[in-house]
């Protein structure tokens, strides 16, 4: 791939920090923007800002047919049978949220949901909230590799258990889990699945058929579009199952002072105004990493990470987290440096221009279980390079020098 081209597209990567080249490497926090999304977030304010859905006049009908466009994209790209099958929300905590509210509700006590001590807090938080109802959740662990035992899901799994709720990549630990194997036994035993899929999608082909998901979440900020936009999807015959989010305006057929109707799926989980721009620009993000290529995408970010695996363990005093193998994982690492609190460290980086994420990473259970309050964490995308990754190095070991390690 032309990499100079690609980081060209980006803008913000041209900038200087503390006078150096600035080193991304926080994508899975968010990522940066292709000037091809930003620009099409210019165009729909400056041309054909209205609503959708609710005028006839010409713009308004130019709004209404980019933004149902973005939504047939984003079926494609995830192999959706329908674009029905897409709901739009602001991001992943959203869209598990949606499931909490619209699904969920209906469980009854002692109904049970399982889940994983990897999540991140938005796939914990909202099914703890429903312990107030009675119902049960329990954790699968992980291995001391950062896999998760996966003879634990066939051991807690019983008829009571209605959803199973997982990590397709581990956010901390990298770890790609075998979200398809869990699907087939969650199904084997008549319950759902669903997919935290944030760190799957915009790095890696995802197929929402042959994994056969049943919910399947994922933020349009990691994958090139703007803040404030995601996706929930819902596999069709799931719907059924479902009741409104929100009750507003857009999601009704008919209102009257007695009752109301709603729309079919998809704008059944749309009340109000949604984020017109951000999903139109959601669709031109998902066009810009099709013209690059998802398997594409992923080798080169497995390439970056076997060569920063490599580089990183030969730094004195680093401990990684997670599978070894880059294999085995997305283009993440944890690790800690001594014993330098990740933020202070954080800090010392940036001040070589090397921007990293540090703490708890909003899965404090996960770092409960590692030992530690906080870990430094590297994640790239397609935009990074091996001198990224030497940059990170060297930056590492000026700060051993600091800290006198």
């Amino acid at each position: 791939m032309e990499l100079k081209k690609i980081r060209n597209d980006f803008p913000i990567l041209k900038r200087k920090i503390n006078g150096k080249r600035m080193v991304y490497l926080d994508s899975a926090a968010t990522s940066q923007k292709p000037k091809q999304v930003i620009k099409e977030i210019e165009k729909y304010y400056e041309n054909y800002n209205s609503n959708v859905h609710r005028g006839i006049y010409k713009i308004a009908a130019e709004a209404t047919e980019e933004y149902e466009e973005a939504r047939k994209k984003i079926a494609k790209f995830i192999n959706a049978k329908s674009e029905k099958e897409i709901i739009f929300v602001r991001g992943a905590t959203e869209a598990i949220n949606l499931v909490r509210f619209a699904w969920a509700e209906k469980l009854r006590p002692e109904d049970e949901i399982i889940s994983t001590v990897m999540e991140h807090h938005s796939n914990i938080v909202p099914w703890l909230m429903l312990k107030k109802k009675g119902i049960d959740l329990k954790f699968v662990e992980i291995n001391d590799d950062g896999t998760l035992r996966m003879e634990e899901f066939k051991k807690l799994i019983t008829p009571k258990t209605k959803l199973i709720a997982v990590s397709h990549v581990s956010n901390v630990l990298g770890t790609i889990n075998p979200v398809k194997q869990i699907a087939k036994l969650a199904h084997e035993n008549g319950a759902r699945i669903l997919f935290d899929s944030a760190q799957s999608v915009p790095h890696m082909p995802v197929d929402v058929q042959e994994l056969d998901c049943d919910f399947m979440a994922f933020s349009g900020h990691k994958m090139f579009g703007p803040t404030g936009i995601g996706v929930l999807y819902v596999k069709e015959e799931v719907y059924r199952e479902m009741e409104p989010f929100m009750g507003g305006g857009e999601m009704i057929k008919e209102v009257f002072l007695t009752n109301a109707t709603w729309k079919d799926p998809p704008h059944k989980y749309e009340a109000g105004t949604p984020d017109i721009s951000g999903a139109i620009a959601l669709g031109y993000a998902v066009d810009y990493l099709e013209k690059i290529g998802m398997k594409k995408m992923k080798e080169h970010e497995k390439t970056l990470t076997r060569y920063a695996l490599e580089k990183l363990s030969k730094v004195p005093g680093i401990k990684i987290y997670g599978p070894k193998n880059a294999e085995n994982r997305g283009g993440v690492i944890a690790f800690n440096l001594g014993d330098i609190h990740a933020h202070d460290l954080a800090t010392i980086l940036d001040e070589q221009g090397v921007a990293i994420r540090s703490g708890h990473h909003c899965t404090m259970p996960l770092h409960s279980k590692l030992g530690v309050s906080a870990t430094a964490r590297a994640s790239f995308s397609i935009y990074n390079t091996k001198e990224d990754v030497d940059e990170l190095v060297n930056a590492l070991n000026k700060a051993r020098k600091v800290f006198g390690i």
